[in-house]
């Protein structure tokens, strides 16, 4: 694959020691037994023992089984592949080094691959690491030191070093607290505790980090990454080229602000502390917030002017998108009036008794609301989003980790800085983190370590992207918002025109706009469905026929390529059904669970709508718009969950919320309950409004 990009490659490998031993080895104990069996009895043989073997001989058996092996696998691409012998001493040799050089272009010239290595069959012992004129470079101990060698020596790129572990760690791997670290700098190396040598290889990760500073220093930029783990052999090579966050990263340049594992690990620490904290304290943190955006109108908005012009002269926003970026006074209005409605709502959340139970006599068991831990919210073009999760993540005592994308840049960087100041009037400001690095979004849904749950706020792609990409980290979203409404044989003209107008043209961008209407038969032809289309056009809404609407046109628009289309604009597909059921059996196969609505005077349909269908919000009468954390009264929402695992429908503050159980005893042991014990079990249901005496009332 590199290789047709017109990269070049070297590879630098070992092996050739460990052939010629298990060649060798196999050659010795062959011939003491054809010896041992011409000069004894079948029953008189004796354990054959191998003797040490030299290491130089064994290199000396084993290179021409090392190359074979090459050989094979890359005749499988047709690729070519071409042995080189090094010692140490044709470095130190200036013609040497000329032609080992030479040699090497035009091997890559040609697009053929040089296998490299030592030639330990007649490799000296190593230098101390400088040349014969006294010029500090890296003496060739190891394939690494080679590596780095050849790279400087070639004016390489990069130098990828394959280890058995992920990377460099700050203490041996397999250790308590070891930690992976992403980039390492040239100052760091006192922070390192190194442990004993692999297995495998010569010099260990001392000797790789030795020799990665090396060519570092030499202009080569290295990675020491895993080549051992079968789930990444075939991949890690192409995904370092390609610039993902694989392994160990070398740098010279320290930047100035924390890495993302910091911010995770700062959002965490800071985030317990806002966790301790009263309801009030929180309460009020969140209300300066809100004053804070009527404060600094002119300066948010001066922001997303900026972010507006440099979107609309890079020409790459869909108009849907532009509507979702753009921020106003009325827009920035709401955003305060809902930030103080989720202040006054989570007062009792954090700390809420669920359950309490007399499990046995002075034995109380409670089960109480606590924080999640460390929220990703990953959003796309909404700045609007910043501070009502953060509110969110305030009123639950969350740390929060928040990655926006870069057309909001601007307007998100004012209102981190505001979100901050707001939760400085508690010392609390680093619970809430903007990630401003360039960091692949496939990297922090790698962080399951410091992470516990990944909401993404954008399109269905970003959705499906970050579903694929968690590893080991809940994803609370939807993917897409194909959002229904169905109208009845029964209903209201009125109902129905003013419900479709609202659920497609109100914010046609939004996750729950309308994207097809269903219509019953008999209203197909009734001055109803005129109505409806004459509004829609009225609306410069672009009309898209379902299969069965299209039966009935003799001209019109054309059939639909898909009936499950998400799409974020004034557009929409109209279908015909026959009966509720086949409205309710349409939803439920090209529906994605987000809302549907029916539109009817009859109860009784409207009953059996709202029980068959299984969607996270269904409506009667009301428009698709309702479906908003504000607008059911949660003050904001951190996203709408079409999932069934623990949050569902627009998630306020109880779905960034989970439990712990709290036991309160005096003494007792799982013995004392036994068929020998003195106790015995109650399981009293108690009132949880009467709190227990001692008992915190905060969490």
């Amino acid at each position: 694959m590199l290789q047709n990009q017109g990269r070049e490659m070297m590879i630098v490998t070992s092996g050739a020691v460990a052939f010629g031993k298990q060649r060798l080895r196999h050659e010795i104990l062959l011939s003491q037994s054809v010896r041992q069996a011409l000069h004894s009895g079948p029953s008189q043989l004796e354990e054959m023992s191998v003797p040490v073997l030299e290491a130089r001989a064994c290199a000396a058996a084993g290179q021409s089984g090392l190359m074979a092996l090459y050989e094979a696998m890359f005749t499988q691409y047709s690729i070519c592949t071409a042995q080189i012998l090094v010692t140490n001493l044709d470095f130190y040799d200036e013609q040497k080094r000329r032609n080992l050089s030479g040699t090497l272009r035009e091997l890559l010239r040609m697009t053929i691959v040089p296998v490299i290595n030592t030639n330990d069959a007649v490799e000296p012992p190593p230098e101390p690491d400088s040349d014969l004129r006294g010029v500090n470079v890296i003496s060739v101990k190891d394939n690494d030191s080679l590596a780095a060698r050849l790279a400087v020596e070639m004016k390489a790129d990069l130098l990828i070093a394959l280890s058995d572990v992920e990377g460099l760690y700050d203490s041996p791997p397999g250790t308590d607290d070891a930690k992976l670290i992403d980039t390492f700098y040239p100052g760091d190396q006192q922070s390192i505790t190194y442990g004993t040598k692999s297995r495998v290889g010569l010099g260990g990760m001392e000797a790789k980090v030795k020799a990665a500073l090396w060519a570092l220093q030499g202009g080569t930029s290295v990675v020491i990454a895993n080549g051992t783990n079968p789930k990444l052999t075939g991949h890690v090579i192409t995904d370092i080229v390609e610039g993902k966050k694989v392994g160990t990263f070398f740098s010279k340049v320290k930047p100035a602000g924390p890495t993302v594992e910091q911010q995770t690990e700062m959002a965490r620490c800071s985030g317990r502390a806002l966790a301790a904290l009263g309801p009030e304290q929180r309460g009020e943190i969140i209300c300066r917030l809100a004053d804070l955006l009527a404060e600094e109108e002119e300066e948010i908005l001066a922001a997303n002017r900026l972010d507006l012009d440099l979107a609309v002269s890079a020409g790459q926003l869909s108009p849907a998108l532009l509507s979702r970026l753009g921020l106003s006074a009325a827009k920035l209005s709401g955003l305060a009036l809902g930030l103080r409605q989720i202040a006054r709502t989570s007062l009792g959340s954090v700390g809420r008794v669920l359950r309490r139970t007399r499990v046995a006599h002075n034995l109380q068991l409670e089960q109480v609301t606590v924080p999640i831990g460390v929220l990703l919210v990953i959003f796309e073009a909404r700045p609007d989003c910043l501070p009502q999760v953060s509110a969110l993540a305030i009123a639950s005592g969350n740390g929060l980790l928040l990655k926006g994308g870069k057309e909001a840049a601007n307007t998100n960087r004012i209102l981190h800085q505001l979100t901050q100041e707001a939760l400085s009037l508690h010392q609390v400001q680093e619970s809430v983190q903007l990630v401003s690095t360039r960091e692949e979004v496939e990297h922090l849904c790698r962080l399951d370590k410091v992470i516990d749950l990944i909401i993404p706020r954008g399109s269905s792609q970003l959705v499906r992207d970050i579903q694929r990409a968690a590893q080991g980290i809940p994803v609370l979203g939807h993917s897409e918002g194909i959002c229904h409404v169905y109208i009845d044989s029964e209903a209201s003209r009125d109902k129905a025109v003013k419900i479709v107008r609202d659920s497609k043209c109100d914010y046609p961008a939004a996750c729950n706009a309308m994207e097809t209407l269903l219509v019953h038969r008999d209203v197909l032809k009734s001055p109803l469905m005129d109505q409806i289309i004459d509004m829609l056009r009225k609306e410069k809404v672009k009309i898209h026929a379902g299969p069965r609407f299209a039966s009935h046109l003799t001209f019109g628009p054309s059939e639909v390529k898909s009936l499950r289309a998400e799409y974020g604009d004034l557009e929409c597909c109209i279908e015909v059904v026959d009966s509720l059921q086949e409205a309710v059996d349409h939803i439920h196969k090209y529906g994605s669970s987000h809302t549907d609505v029916i539109v009817t005077d009859n109860e009784a349909k409207a009953e059996q709508f709202l029980q068959q269908l299984d969607s996270a919000c269904v409506f009667w009468n009301a428009s698709s718009r309702f479906a908003d954390g504000y607008r059911f009264g949660l003050g904001a929402e951190v996203g709408i969950s079409t999932g069934r695992v623990h949050a569902r429908g627009p998630v306020g503050l109880d779905g960034l919320l989970t439990t712990k159980w709290v036991l309160r005893g005096d003494g007792q042991t799982a013995a004392d309950f036994s068929e020998q014990g003195s106790l015995e079990y109650l399981h009293e249901n108690l009132p949880i409004a009467t709190p227990l005496a001692g008992q915190r009332d905060s969490n």
